[in-house]
């Protein structure tokens, strides 16, 4: 593909397809043309309405079978390629979460914390390629992306979820994947009084194994709800709808970790017998990554070699090793608040007022105790000669003398989410109809940590060998369960950090005319203004602030002894260990009871913070959480206004003896990036001495700075359903997507470089100033995709479905990095300052995909759903810090600067497979369902680091419901998710080099619901 760049108010150029892509519109269009020159009998215009005599039982349709009728009719009825769930009554949609929900959808997949399903990959795309809106509108989040963690807002007072595969213009742009949509009740369209509730008590099996100090073993989870429509004489009308829901439930989690790739504690370290100035074998012991003689933090090498044009080390064998391997326990509570309200209005028929607004606050915390092993030193004789590794340099087996240590965090999470939305519609005439949209979305998100440490003062031989699913630890003589042998280096540290605000604010004007001939059904267009505003406090921590305290080693014992506990869990990792986690041996290789097992000495994590803090000289012995502050050199401060309109013509008509229906239409988007930062305050001053100039640092005082950009991008779109026979439906859409950066990538963090070869002979700016540094890019442009879809759907009965799609995406842009100047002004003067900063590049990539969807039930009240989705990519993500680089100069000119040891990542979310099943049985007031759910592994970046490469493997993972209906009122239900405790697991920059086990457990819920 050959899609030129487009930059700030340009437009692109021709466009010209690949052979696949031409492949693709060819068999559309021609699948199009054949299928209409087909001969046939027209289908007859009019429906027959047949009316039902008296005596004639009606069959009402409810429950699982009902749930996929409407999946089935939501697809079929659709202009797009979209799959859905709605449910009757509110209170019905069948899963335990939004994320469940839309994990039933064909093609859907979620990423998995806490053993919940929260961001959702729609066709193995991960989620920064979609976009989420609730009625209609952009959802904020507090993850500083754009996708939206679902498990904020309960499934219960949800009506409906849908996943839309193709666009038309009228939709808000930034789904190339898909957009996920969100829609309460409106209380005068459900036209019924509704009174209902449910409660459900929430038991997971692991946690009964845990003594929590934040939970109790029992959590339960209510919802109300309320719906009533109010008629009056003089015509008008009024409903409203209102329902609340509470959440207090434990999310047990037992951990087994190494450090992340996310910063510089992860190495691959050279693995060569003979070089003993580095490595694993080298002469005396030292972190494997620093040089005996010379650097330090080097490792392997990737830096291209200017005279063979390799990287340094090339061909040296090396391993992976991180600063630590632990394991976790963890105390958990999840509490959640949600009130979802929505008022309407009808004054006449002409108009119609609606009035909504969800808001959820939800805190999560966690009381973590760690077992932690520090293990980057290689002990000189032992480390070497008896490390074991697999063929990607993951370590099996590893011996040496290190420090062990107890460690502990306390962790609390709070993110509030307001939405607000009035939306008022008014028909002029017959035909012509006005729509008014005004909504305001804001999340705020605060993460506050207590982090503990007390370590052993000399350093114990150990060793570790890799089990099938996590590493099982030897140690000799220390016993890991007495905490008298934790006193070294006792510390503690609050951080307040990820301090987060998250707004939308948004105005859409829309019409749509009504056409009363001809092809053309109607004409919609509209323009619609919108506010993103995105703001991370910063502090002495960059993202945040922290405040440490330290305390001499003469009350080490006494404060551990005063705040100990015992271990909180039995059973620890039992699910994914092969034994004890720890063993204790004496010189002679026999295992000691004491310091054998699944446990270590623990303490409870305020107590332990508060005793060292109380020593701490330097803070008065106050303990306190720093605050963190907008003037900062941490603080990232977005914002982005968009303008866009479209346009939009729909057509029904009969060719060829066919029904044809769809849409076309232009969606033209403006959009506009500012970006605040603040810097150190430098002046130009004169040395007394030399008469030079110099450079002067304010520490008092920060600069404040702002970048910005602006780009128009054009977006048609069209759809078309042709209707082959009364079951057979033929569908094909083409648009063009966009996906922008998100907002915490868009920041605008520079402080300069100043001249390291300074001889004090300055005479101008630019002697003094050579270079800046900094992270963020205002500039960075959206990713731009064509997309085509082509499908074949059959509809025997209300029950079956029988659907292939062909999909083919074509991206252009990657990630690069790239050389630009920036204009700055230093003392009132303008200085041009080259900074390196990661770019969308001109790349062109492919994504070729094949779904399925399945479903059918038999008489006796046996049915089953299958879902499927195959994609294929060769879009490459590299890895910042051992993958290839490259940077290209401000004339254009492209440099290698490394040459990587991992091969790419794929699109970040990517699965090559997902499938979902269900098995459903529903015969007279029993229903009940076995889902089955598998996402192939994929590439995940971290949110502290998106340049890193970090591989989620693939899980299949189980879950159950089943009710029964007592009377009309009362239903019985139960519900199970991870039914058989699949735990997830992650690798880091390779795969097979293991970084993470989560082990989280099953999830069962009871409960009862009522309607009234």
């Amino acid at each position: 593909m050959s899609l030129k760049s487009e930059n700030n108010n340009s437009i692109a150029g021709p466009f010209v397809l690949s052979p696949i892509a031409k492949w693709v519109r060819t068999a559309v269009i021609a699948g199009m043309a054949g299928s209409c020159a087909l001969t046939a009998q027209a289908q007859e215009a009019e429906k027959k309405v047949t009316e039902v005599e008296p005596d004639v039982e009606i069959i009402s349709v409810t429950g699982t079978r009902k749930t996929i009728q409407d999946q089935i009719a939501i697809k079929r009825e659709s202009t797009t390629v979209v799959d859905g769930l709605s449910s009757e009554d509110i209170g019905d949609l069948p899963a335990l979460s939004i994320g469940e929900a839309l994990e039933s959808i064909t093609g859907a997949a979620s990423h998995r914390e806490n053993g919940g399903a929260t961001e959702i990959t729609i066709r193995g795309l991960g989620p920064f390629l979609s976009a989420t809106h609730i009625n209609g509108r952009e959802a904020t989040n507090g993850g500083g992306d754009r996708s939206v963690n679902f498990s904020q807002f309960p499934s219960e007072l949800v009506k409906k979820v849908a996943i839309y595969k193709t666009q038309d213009a009228s939709m808000i742009e930034g789904g190339v994947a898909g957009v996920i949509a969100l829609e309460t009740v409106t209380p005068l369209d459900f036209g019924k009084q509704r009174v209902s509730g449910e409660v459900k008590l929430n038991y997971n099996p692991d946690e009964s194994n845990v003594e929590n100090s934040l939970q109790s073993d029992l959590g339960y989870r209510g919802t109300f709800s309320y719906v009533d429509q109010f008629e009056f004489d003089n015509g008008q009308a009024v409903g409203v709808s209102f329902g609340v829901q509470r959440q207090d439930i434990s999310q047990p989690e037992a951990e087994y970790r190494s450090s992340s790739p996310s910063g510089s504690s992860l190495w691959a370290c050279l693995n060569v017998p003979n070089n003993t100035n580095e490595g694993f074998y080298r002469s005396s012991a030292g972190d494997c990554e620093d040089q005996v003689s010379g650097g330090s933090n080097q490792g392997y090498d990737t830096d291209i070699d200017s005279e063979t044009g390799k990287a340094k080390s090339d061909g040296t064998p090396y391993a992976w090793t991180g600063s630590s391997r632990s394991f976790r326990q963890n105390e958990t509570s999840d509490e959640r608040d949600a009130v979802f309200f929505a008022l309407q209005y009808q004054p006449s028929d002409a108009w119609d007022i609606n009035f909504d607004t969800q808001i959820s606050d939800r805190t999560q915390k966690e009381a973590r105790h760690d077992l932690i092993f520090l293990q980057k030193r290689a002990t000189p004789g032992i480390t070497g000669p008896t490390l074991v590794t697999n063929d990607v340099g993951g370590i099996l087996h590893w011996e040496g003398e290190e420090r062990i240590e107890s460690a502990g965090e306390q962790f609390e999470r709070e993110e509030n989410y307001q939405g607000y939305g009035l939306n008022i519609e008014h028909n002029v005439t017959d035909r012509l109809t006005v729509n008014l949209d005004l909504a305001y979305s804001k999340t705020d998100r605060e993460e506050l940590q207590i982090s503990n440490r007390g370590r052993t003062s000399d350093r114990n031989f150990f060793s570790w060998d890799l089990g099938d699913e996590i590493p099982h630890f030897t140690l000799t003589d220390f016993d890991v369960t007495d905490i008298s042998n934790f006193t070294d280096s006792l510390r503690t540290r609050l951080d307040r950090e990820n301090v987060r605000e998250n707004v939308i604010k948004s105005a859409r004007l829309d019409f749509d005319y009504e056409l009363d001939s001809g092809m053309f059904t109607k004409i919609e267009g509209g323009i619609r203004t919108s506010e993103l505003s995105f703001i991370q406090f910063g502090g002495s921590q960059g993202n945040g602030s922290r405040n440490e305290y330290t305390v001499g080693d003469d009350t080490a014992l006494e404060i551990l002894q005063g705040c100990q506990i015992d271990f909180p869990e039995s059973d620890f990792l039992s699910s994914v260990s092969d034994g004890n986690i720890v063993t204790n041996v004496d010189s002679d290789g026999n295992v000691i009871g004491s310091g054998t097992g699944a446990s270590w000495a623990t303490y409870d994590n305020v107590c332990f913070s508060q005793a060292v803090a109380a020593t701490d000289a330097d803070y008065n012995g106050v303990f306190a959480y720093p605050d963190v502050e907008y003037q900062n050199t941490g603080t990232v401060d977005v914002t982005e206004k968009t303008t866009s309109a479209y346009l939009m013509a729909s057509y029904d008509t009969e060719m060829f003896g066919k029904f044809i229906r769809g849409n076309f239409g232009l969606r033209v988007v403006d959009t506009e990036v500012t970006s605040v930062g603040f810097r150190t305050d430098y002046s130009v001053g004169t040395d007394a001495d030399t008469g030079f100039l110099e450079l002067v640092s304010d520490s008092t005082t920060l600069d404040k700075i702002q970048s910005g950009s602006s780009y128009t991008k054009y977006l048609p779109s069209f759809n078309l359903v042709v209707d082959y026979s009364e079951d057979i439906l033929l569908r094909a859409g083409i648009y063009r997507g966009m996906s922008r950066a998100d907002p915490s990538d868009l920041s605008f963090n520079r402080e300069f470089s100043t001249n390291s070869n300074d001889d004090g002979a300055a005479t101008s700016l630019s002697d003094l100033v050579v270079g800046v540094n900094g992270s963020g890019n205002p500039a960075t442009q959206p990713l731009m995709s064509w997309n085509y879809d082509a499908a074949v759907e059959w509809y025997p009965n209300e029950d079956s479905i029988v659907a292939f799609s062909l999909y083919y995406k074509q991206f252009q842009g990657g990630f690069e990095k790239q050389t630009i100047l920036e204009e700055f002004i230093i003392d009132g003067e303008s200085i041009s300052l080259p900074i390196t900063n990661s770019v969308t590049s001109d790349d062109d990539s492919e994504i070729v995909g094949l779904e399925a969807s399945f479903s059918y039930r038999w008489d006796n009240g046996l049915g089953v759903k299958f879902g499927y989705n195959f994609a294929d990519t060769d879009f490459e993500f590299e890895d910042s810090l051992y993958g290839d680089t490259f940077t290209t100069d401000l004339d254009g000119n492209t440099t290698q600067l490394t040459e990587g040891i991992v091969e790419p990542g794929s699109v970040p979310g990517f699965s090559k497979h997902v499938f979902s099943s269900q098995l459903y049985y529903q015969i007279g007031d029993f229903d009940t369902a076995v889902i089955y759910k598998y996402r192939s592994e994929y590439f995940q970046p971290y949110t502290s680091n998106g340049t890193r490469l970090r591989y989620v493997d693939a899980v299949g993972v189980w879950e159950m419901r089943a009710s029964y209906k007592i009377n009309e009122h009362f239903r019985i239900k139960a519900e199970a998710i991870n039914l058989f405790s699949a735990p997830k697991s992650q690798d880091f920059f390779v795969e097979d080099n293991l970084g993470e086990v989560n082990d989280y457990g099953p999830r069962l819920f009871l409960g009862m619901s009522f309607k009234l």
